[in-house]
């Protein structure tokens, strides 16, 4: 059978550099063909968007912009199972979460449209000097301009609707780069919005041939904003690189450090740990991977979390008794078990997993204690591994969590609302979560990283202010 080829979703018409092949990280079959562009490519999408920037007279008024938002979302939801079956397909998360993400997804729609009737400005007061008297002032809103969005592989639709759905709300031309493992979902909702009315210049997908015209695209100065999700080695590398005056937010991840304390109820915690760290194969930014747990509870808590994992079946992402689907690529897989391999070898304990499937399934792992200086104790694993540290003293627990230079997302589980606190208070991180896992989110929180993890603060309505720029107005007038 012939592969399906998708074409890239440029507004101008630009040849084909070529074609990549899109893979089902499952069972490694093509499943798609798509285009990708060079830098005459890149060129003719920012020249698109900076004339449609730059010419006032065709910018879209608010109303259209939350009728083509509202549109847009109906259009989802009617192709839910649809969009959910394609994600998994080509992401490899198991169809029951897919469903979720494209539930977000929509909602995020929904917020986004919901931006623009509560957008507003302020008044600077006039008048109380003699030199401002007679002066009216306040602030209102504008887009920043063309927005560049990279996105990552984990989410493949509800990371693109974090992007390009505020950008679209903002009134700002967006080009996007998606993951080249998962460029599928982002063509569905790029096609999504056209339908829904969205002129085609406003929104723009490519996939670029080579890292070099992703970094050109990136760092043109064209560029207004480059809202950039995935490793930190390339994010801070291409806001290193980007040209004066563009705004920069990056999203990277963690190694997501959880407290436990020993005055808990293992039935509630095991569940929630277990689902932070195995979900999506720990392929989530902030997936639980460094659980601190009091002596006292270590050894019970480490060994009900291997049993959790134990139940977790492994396999096609499609089925519906699935618990856990591939990793998004051989090579992945081959890492986290050289890093798994290199803990136990430390002198870790491993409870379970520790085990290849196949190319791209890996066992749900569960370690006790590995060296503090291993790579599951120091970088972020992104694989379906979970390290459990005994501890005898909560501050000393709570500066080893800190000990890294990265700081995301983080947890405690306790009953004691002083220890809450105390950890809450003092851990390294945006947000903590008190009896709930590092994982947690919804789309219209804060969403940020610290330190080498990020910059700037995601979520949609974040997302949509960076978006924009502030302009004041002054009136001066007898009539004041």
């Amino acid at each position: 059978m012939t592969e399906p080829h998708v074409t890239h979703r440029l507004a101008a018409a630009v040849p084909s550099a070529g074609r990549l092949q899109v893979r089902n990280p499952f069972d490694l079959s093509v499943i798609a063909k798509v285009d990708v562009v060079d830098r005459a490519g890149v060129d003719a999408a920012l020249r698109v968007a900076i004339g449609l920037f730059r010419d006032r007279d065709a910018w879209l008024p608010a109303h259209a912009r939350v009728a083509i938002l509202q549109r847009t979302a109906e259009l989802m939801r009617e192709r839910a199972e649809w969009l959910a079956t394609e994600a998994t397909h080509e992401g490899g998360k198991p169809l029951s979460d897919s469903r979720i993400e494209i539930a977000r997804a929509i909602d995020g729609i929904h917020n986004c449209a919901e931006l623009l009737r509560n957008e507003r400005g302020a008044q600077v007061p006039m008048g109380a000097t003699a030199a401002s008297a007679g002066r009216l002032a306040f602030t209102t809103h504008e887009p920043i301009g063309p927005v560049v969005a990279i996105s990552a592989f984990n989410h493949p639709l509800n990371l693109v609707v974090h992007q390009v759905g505020p950008a679209v709300a903002a009134g700002c031309p967006v080009i996007i780069k998606p993951a080249e493992e998962t460029p599928l979902s982002c063509f569905h909702f790029i096609d999504l919005l056209r339908e829904a009315g969205l002129p085609a210049g406003w929104a723009q997908a490519l996939i670029t041939d080579e890292i070099a015209t992703a970094e050109a695209l990136a760092t043109d100065p064209r560029v207004a904003l480059l809202t950039f999700i995935g490793s930190a080695r390339v994010g801070w590398h291409l806001r290193s690189r980007i040209a004066p005056g563009t705004r920069c937010t990056l999203e990277h991840g963690g190694v997501a450090p959880v407290i436990v304390d020993r005055r808990v109820d293992l039935d509630e915690v095991v569940p929630a740990l277990a689902k932070g760290g195995f979900y999506h194969a720990g392929q989530v930014c902030v997936s639980v991977q460094r659980v601190f747990a009091d002596r006292v509870i270590a050894e019970p808590l480490a060994q009900a979390l291997a049993g959790a994992g134990l139940s977790m079946r492994v396999g096609n992402p499609l089925s519906e008794a699935t618990d856990i689907g591939p990793l998004i690529r051989p090579a992945e897989t081959e890492r986290v078990h050289a890093w798994v391999q290199e803990a136990v070898h430390g002198g870790a304990r491993l409870l379970c997993g520790g085990d290849t499937l196949t190319e791209t399934c890996y066992a749900p792992t569960v370690l006790v204690d590995p060296p503090d200086g291993a790579r599951v104790s120091t970088q972020e694993i992104f694989g379906p591994v979970i390290a459990v540290y005994h501890y005898d003293d909560l501050d000393r627990a709570i500066q080893r969590a800190n000990a890294l230079p990265y700081a995301f997302q983080a947890a405690v589980f306790t009953k004691d609302l002083g220890t809450a606190l105390r950890a809450a208070t003092r851990l390294d991180a945006s947000a903590v979560m008190i009896n709930d896992h590092t994982a947690f989110r919804v789309d219209w929180m804060p969403f940020a990283g610290l330190r080498q993890s990020g910059l700037g603060t995601g979520g949609i309505p974040y997302s949509f202010r960076e978006m924009q720029i502030e302009k004041m107005l002054v009136l001066r007038s007898t009539g004041l």
